[in-house]
């Protein structure tokens, strides 16, 4: 096992996300429990307090509950990269569903980038929203090849994006590292935990009762019974409606929804301050980065332009934020061997919630509303279904979605523990090598 070394650290190294020095995870003594609520939302992501917010606005009691600090979890731990998150390509969506539900999938996808960009303007969250563009490096030429075969095949159904010649990649790259690419135009990025603290304030001003540090021990309803007793750590609540929101933290109090969302380690670093230029000159114009390798990384710079914030799988199965730090020191600087000597600040990791469809699901199970299973793309699509699912709690038209349609999978012998991941990132991360 690798360990961090001294030597690799800033003077001032956390193990904490980079964005809680802006927008600390505050521990506030929760207030009174109330006895009977409209809507409890178990969770209080972006998925949650969206939803709240407009569950509470619609003129219903709502309650958010987290059993960690509010925002603890990838709400405020993610990369901030804003894109339409939809894993399955058209063809694949047609095969499997048909080619109207692919081409509906693939634009609500697209709308919701454009709708969280409305969405952060109309609320006036303060969270260094912008729409940079996002470059897709290719890591091998049979992959950029690929890219630029994409690119033309379904002109109506992609984000706006253009071809980046190997040639021309220094333009937004200043790395060997990848063999041209694509960068799509109105892909956009957010401080995360800021923009999550926006939401906390929007939801509270809205009328939404939130409690963190309160755990959720059972959500039962009996048979004849409209209403739900949801048992927490702080007493018995009874809710006419109940939504779980909790992704890639789902557990046995929802076994239906355990089964179906599993939870991946993504890990973090963010460089030291850099000083003037050094970071921008990596990547000129502030672009986000992802590449076409399975275990893939992405980063950007940080919103003022002085660091580095990497991330991405580094080990097997999970691990802990001292020993992901160096090798993700070790992917970064592969990438940019500029940044040999620059030392770590932070180290963090989260979990993301995947599901075995690659796609969200939303919509109810036995009365419980539920949406989740982001596949590591939930800024935008969280922010959004959490939305459309809030829309449905209250019966409004506007909150259908053809992912509400779409089956809801599990496979067999999978009860909440991804036995299977250690061997699929494995596998992956020999095909990546072999760039295939």
């Amino acid at each position: 096992m690798n360990s961090i070394s001294d030597d690799l650290l800033s003077p001032d190294f956390k193990e904490t996300p980079y964005w809680w020095d802006r927008s600390p995870r505050a521990r506030v003594d929760p207030e009174p429990m109330p006895s009977e609520v409209d809507v409890l939302v178990v969770g209080s992501g972006y998925t949650g307090l969206c939803a709240a917010m407009v569950t509470a606005r619609g003129g219903k009691h709502t309650l958010v509950l987290d059993q960690h600090e509010l925002g603890w979890g990838c709400s405020s731990r993610n990369g901030g990269q804003i894109s339409t998150g939809i894993k399955p390509d058209f063809d694949l969506l047609a095969r499997n569903h048909g080619v109207e539900v692919a081409r509906q999938v693939h634009l609500e996808g697209i709308g919701a980038v454009k709708w969280i960009g409305d969405f952060i303007r109309a609320e006036g969250l303060d969270c260094d929203y912008r729409v940079c563009g996002r470059f897709y490096g290719a890591h091998t030429p049979k992959h950029y090849e690929k890219l630029k075969q994409k690119l033309s095949a379904k002109p109506g159904l992609e984000i706006d994006a253009f071809l980046v010649p190997p040639e021309n990649q220094p333009n937004e790259i200043n790395s060997n590292f990848y063999h041209g690419g694509i960068v799509q135009t109105q892909f956009s990025s957010v401080d995360p935990a800021a923009y999550h603290q926006g939401l906390l304030a929007r939801a509270q001003q809205s009328g939404v009762q939130v409690a963190g540090q309160t755990q959720v021990l059972r959500i039962e309803r009996a048979a004849g019974h409209s209403t739900f007793t949801v048992s927490t750590s702080r007493g018995i609540v009874r809710a006419a409606q109940v939504v779980v929101a909790t992704n890639g933290y789902t557990s046995g109090i929802t076994p239906w929804h355990q089964r179906r969302v599993f939870p991946i380690g993504s890990y973090m670093i963010a460089t030291e301050d850099l000083g003037d230029g050094v970071a921008q000159s990596l990547i000129p114009n502030d672009r986000m980065v992802v590449d076409t390798r399975r275990i893939v990384v992405y980063y950007r710079l940080s919103p003022d332009g002085r660091r580095i914030i990497f991330g991405g799988r580094v080990s097997l199965s999970e691990t802990d934020p001292r020993v992901s730090a160096p090798r993700l020191h070790r992917h970064m600087t592969t990438i940019f061997p500029q940044l040999r000597e620059a030392r770590i600040s932070h180290s963090w990791m989260g979990f993301v919630g995947w599901t075995f469809q690659y796609m969200p699901h939303l919509g109810c199970h036995d009365g419980v509303w539920y949406s989740m299973g982001y596949c590591g793309s939930g800024v935008a699509l969280a922010s959004y279904f959490g939305t459309r699912l809030g829309q449905q709690v209250l019966g409004q038209e506007e909150g259908r979605t053809v992912f509400s349609d779409l089956p809801f999978k599990t496979r067999p012998y999978y009860y909440g523990k991804p036995w299977f991941l250690s061997a699929s990132v494995g596998w992956y991360g020999f095909l990546d090598r072999l760039g295939i």
